[in-house]
């Protein structure tokens, strides 16, 4: 049987054909294509695509495409479903799913940056799985310190790592770039969707959806996109060289009247009232 999903692999595009090799179908042949060739490759050839938008084998919710093929051939060995939240959290970047997540990211990340040839790729792919099952169903109760003296240090470095992660874990760091991305956006008045943002920053856009938030004051991505084209609005405002309609424009709205019910929105006032009451403030730049 054949498999067929998009080129340059890293996590799921890597753990499902292992996961279909040795445990569906050791005869079967993995294919990697451009994405925008999968579905008709497949339709073309009779291969079954994964993990992409739209077909059965894909992403459910919070879950990853992994997630899919335990749950649709039944898979019940206890070491895979140990590997289901490593995988996944190494998928979505929510590390905080397995801690063994941003080591499969890393090592994964890296893996696809030395190796560009995918079929390559894939064959050192299997042999991190083999050994991550291995480590699964044989060894994860197995510490790597045996020494007294190492133990106590482990303990003590434990102790440290859980008393920082109750101040506040660090944000991610697709959390900054995101940020950076959205103000290039607003600044140069370009259009930003999330699901160009999740394409761009290599992120599930469910995941960044559900997630965005937590790393934005609490703020949708459209509420935040608009907050900060409000607060580009209200500097404009106080110079009197731009009129209402240009102030709309440069902001990124599609027309005055959507701007004025926008701004209304989040300031209480209209655009005419907030220039006229902050009049004399700041002189014309």
């Amino acid at each position: 049987m054949q498999w067929i999903t998009r080129e340059h692999p890293k996590i799921d595009r890597l753990a499902c054909p292992w996961l279909i090799l040795r445990f569906i179908d050791p005869a079967a042949e993995i294919l990697y294509v451009p994405a925008n060739a999968v579905v008709p490759t497949a339709a073309r050839i009779g291969a079954t695509p994964f993990d992409v938008p739209g077909v059965e084998f894909t992403h459910y919710g919070a879950e990853c495409t992994f997630d899919y093929f335990l749950r649709k051939y039944q898979l019940t060995d206890p070491a895979l479903h140990l590997l289901a939240p490593i995988v996944r959290g190494a998928d979505t970047d929510n590390h905080a799913l397995a801690r063994e997540a941003a080591g499969l990211w890393a090592i994964s990340a890296g893996l696809a940056y030395n190796i560009r040839d995918d079929q390559q790729l894939l064959q050192q792919g299997l042999l991190i799985y083999d050994a991550l099952y291995s480590w699964a169903r044989h060894l994860q109760g197995q510490p790597h310190t045996q020494h007294g003296e190492e133990q106590l240090l482990v303990q003590a470095y434990t102790a440290y790592l859980r008393r920082s992660k109750d101040r506040g874990s660090a944000p991610p760091a697709w959390a900054g770039q995101l940020r950076e991305l959205i103000q290039d956006h607003v600044d140069t008045n370009l259009t930003l969707r999330l699901t160009d943002v999740a394409d761009a920053l290599q992120v599930n856009a469910t995941y960044l959806s559900r997630e965005f938030a937590r790393y934005f004051d609490n703020l949708s991505f459209g509420e935040y996109s608009r907050k900060l084209r409000i607060d580009k609005a209200l500097q404009l405002l106080k110079n009197p060289a731009y009129s209402l309609a240009e102030i709309a424009y440069l902001t990124g709205f599609s027309d005055q009247s959507h701007f004025t019910r926008i701004f209304r929105q989040q300031t209480g006032q209209s655009p005419a009232a907030y220039r006229k009451s902050s009049r004399g403030r700041v002189s014309p730049g």
